[in-house]
């Protein structure tokens, strides 16, 4: 029996919900790449000592065995099933060009040759991502939940049966987008998809307005039609409401203005591939209905069959399989080439699963946390400095609109974007200059410090002093802080034998909205009641593209959106466009208010302006929380029991003089000696602009120093000026509480929602 507890840390309530990340291998499964004895023996050779003689041949030959048994375990590794698996969801064609030659290949002291060895290295850089990262993806980064409970003492861990409690596959949007494309094509279902309006498109009787262009008079047959031009009338009823018009004429030449998208679109969202089933139901066309959805159901045949799929072999086979009918049915790659303009997801599909490991948190972890309110105060500083800056600087594009008559939101909108680029962009770099600034001082680190402990009690004052202010929208009053507790296994978190280490906090966000945690939730109900208790009223959100780089996709578009709540498409409809309170940015006014500004929408309901602002602000503030500036060194910095920052180092790659060591033995105890010369720990996550994601690295692990050397040689190529940010681990491997049924243990964060109570 489980009693909630509503936790809150000062002004700051925090959801009773939380997410637990966490991988899918257990932690231990990088220390099998780290030999034992071996480090110890390569740390005989202190730093005079020469790398040659009897004493050197003796460790080269240890080092050779070491490496002959440590290929042997990247063996075991690559044989396992689910590692394979992980692998085919990654990134299929490596099992075929990396992992299956591997696995043919026999290790030997003198058959350790280029490629082998680089496909070792393969090996070790996904099993380090499979093991340590706390990444949410698939069954090898399940979701878990847990709740703040007044009756546990510490933590409870209920593991449930297996890792996994339930996986689903899911569409990503662009190939149900493509399929959505070539039914468009198709002339007999062309009348049956509705024309719509462009949001920031502006209709008064005979005159269309478009942002930063003069009105034009259009004849009465153009408007009449672009007045029906809703996303919700198809073609064929505009035609037969206006029967004395050449409907398909004008709608081609309004298309042709850009006032008029006339294509099939399928609305953003988790399931787009029932969106389009939808769509297609409505059409009255037999002909074409029926081969449209019999595309779709080839595809979701497809689909259905990866989701089956229950070993490596046949989910291979399936996604195979369902590329080929893919691209057979939209004469479309199925793989989207990675750019910077696409998102994450590049295949036609993704999974993600429900953890089967539940957690209870009580008053002591509670306790625990309680210094994070300071920080999340001042957080609230760093977004209303921002927001204050964006007010500031819309006020004269709103009194020059203004002179001309009523401002309209797509006019202001366009109006303010050298702002947002401009100003409100170089505010953010100043802003977090700042506050980097004042937490430094008001933490007062020391010179050359490695270790700085802090009471919270101490700071409190100049907190509040410093740091005076909150809010800035809507969506700022969310902040979502990662948390790790460091402690070996529950029971020492029972004893009161932990350390709390924040990891992320992420500015005016709740990240738990995002599709890719609500939709593993058991009772999505649940977190849509907390939101609702946050903010009883309606929200103005605006509409988002669908994907956009590498922080937009299907996978973290915001989901937690009731009907109760606006939406109001800037530059493109991507919402359903029979939803009620979805509304173009024509149609939406600025005012004032007071002495603020706001939004006017048709039926009347106001908002701050700033909320229409909302996603760039966000985007703009979400790097920002930067609690000490970025010098070569900074130390671990405790508040009470919680670790606020962790030791980091910013090295030049140029500088580490082991890197071109061809000789695998002499690398490794000269990365060692520089290891030792810097003070770096044992466990490092790496930072390198040459790299696409953070990697982990074992200074014990000769394979794991290979990777890290060929990363700060690519580094040093590229730009020899270029810095690496090293940060210490912790928790550390061998400090992890969470474990399965089988009591294998795995590393893990808890991703909190806080709400300010204190702004409204």
């Amino acid at each position: 029996m489980t009693e909630d507890l509503v936790p809150s840390l000062g002004r700051w309530r925090l959801w009773e919900q939380f997410a637990l990340r966490g991988p899918g291998f257990p932690a231990d499964g990088v220390l099998r790449l780290a030999p034992p004895g071996l480090a110890e023996a390569a740390d005989t050779f202190d730093v005079d000592a020469p790398l040659d003689g009897v004493r050197w041949e003796d460790f080269a030959r240890l080092f050779a065995d070491a490496a002959v048994e440590t290929a042997h375990t990247l063996q075991d590794i690559a044989r396992m099933p689910s590692f394979r698996e992980a692998v085919a969801w990654q990134n299929r064609p490596v099992l075929v060009s990396g992992i299956a030659p591997f696995l043919r290949w026999t290790p030997g002291v003198d058959k350790r040759s280029s490629m082998p060895r680089q496909r070792e290295e393969l090996v070790a850089h996904y099993w380090q991502r499979f093991c340590v990262k706390n990444d949410t993806i698939g069954f090898f980064g399940p979701v878990g939940w847990g709740r703040w409970d007044a009756a546990t003492s510490g933590v409870a861990l209920g593991t449930g049966s297996g890792l996994v409690a339930e996986s689903t596959v899911y569409w990503a949007s662009w190939g149900i987008d493509a399929l959505a494309r070539t039914l468009d094509a198709d002339p007999g279902l062309r009348e049956w998809v509705a024309p719509r309006r462009v949001p920031f498109v502006t209709v008064d009787g005979d005159r269309v307005r478009v942002p930063g262009r003069r009105p034009v008079t259009v004849p009465a047959e153009t408007a009449a039609v672009l007045a029906l031009c809703d996303g919700v009338r198809p073609a064929r009823a505009i035609a037969a409401a206006l029967p004395d018009h050449d409907v398909p004429a004008v709608l081609t030449d309004l298309v042709a203005r850009r006032w008029v998208a006339w294509r099939l679109e399928v609305p953003a969202g988790t399931h787009p591939d029932r969106d389009l089933r939808t769509w297609l139901e409505t059409v009255g066309a037999p002909g074409p209905r029926r081969r449209g959805l019999a595309a779709l159901d080839r595809l979701e045949q497809g689909r259905a069959a990866v989701a089956a799929a229950r070993d490596v072999d046949a989910l291979v086979g399936a996604l195979t399989d369902l590329e080929r009918d893919f691209t057979e049915l939209t004469d479309t790659a199925a793989v989207r080439e990675k750019s910077a303009s696409t998102a994450p997801c590049r295949a036609l599909v993704y999974h993600d699963s429900r953890r089967s490991a539940t957690a209870r948190l009580g008053p002591e972890v509670l306790e625990a946390l309680r210094p994070l309110r300071l920080l999340m105060d001042s957080a609230g500083w760093l977004t209303s400095r921002l927001a204050a800056a964006l007010r500031t600087g819309m006020r004269p594009v709103y009194e020059r609109l203004a002179s001309e008559g009523t401002v309209d939101l797509a006019a202001f909108w366009f109006a303010c974007l050298p702002v947002l680029h401009g100003t409100v962009r170089a505010t953010a770099g100043e802003l977090q200059e700042e506050f980097a600034a004042i937490w430094r001082r008001i933490l007062a680190v020391p010179a050359g410090a490695r270790r700085v402990d802090v009471r919270s009690a101490d700071i409190e004052a100049a907190v509040r002093e410093e740091f005076p202010g909150s809010g800035g929208w809507t969506a700022a009053r969310y902040l979502s802080p990662d948390i790790m507790i460091a402690a070996d296994g529950a029971e020492a978190v029972a004893r009161g034998d932990f350390t709390l280490v924040l990891g992320e906090l992420h500015l005016a966000a709740n990240t738990l909205g995002a599709s890719l945690f609500t939709h593993q939730h058991p009772d999505v109900g649940e977190l849509v009641r907390l939101t609702d208790r946050d903010h009883p009223g309606p929200r103005l959100l605006p509409l988002l593209p669908k994907e956009h780089r590498a922080r937009l996709s299907t996978r973290v578009r915001h989901t937690l959106i009731r009907p109760r709540d606006y939406q109001v498409a800037l530059t493109d409809f991507t919402a359903d466009p029979t939803r009620p309170r979805a509304v173009r940015s024509a149609d939406a006014v600025v005012e004032e208010h007071g002495d603020d500004l706001v939004v006017r929408l048709p039926d009347g309901a106001r908002f701050p302006v700033t909320d229409v602002f909302s996603h760039v602000l966000t985007t703009l503030s979400m790097d920002l929380f930067r609690l000490l500036p970025e010098d070569d060194h900074t130390p671990r910095v405790t508040l009470d029991r919680l670790v606020v920052a962790r030791e980091t180092w910013r090295l030049p790659a140029a500088e580490a003089d082991f890197t071109d060591d061809k000789d695998e033995a002499r690398r490794f105890v000269r990365a060692r000696r520089w290891r030792a010369r810097l003070g770096l720990p044992r466990y490092v996550f790496v930072v390198s602009p040459a790299e696409s994601r953070p990697f982990y690295v074992d200074f014990d692990s000769p394979v794991y120093v290979t990777i890290l050397a060929k990363a700060l040689r690519r580094l040093s190529r590229q730009d020899q000026q270029g810095l690496v940010t090293f940060t210490e681990m912790l928790p550390t491997p061998e400090q992890t509480w969470l474990r399965d049924d089988e009591g294998r243990r795995y590393t893990s964060e808890l991703r909190f929602v806080a709400f300010d109570t204190g702004t409204g």
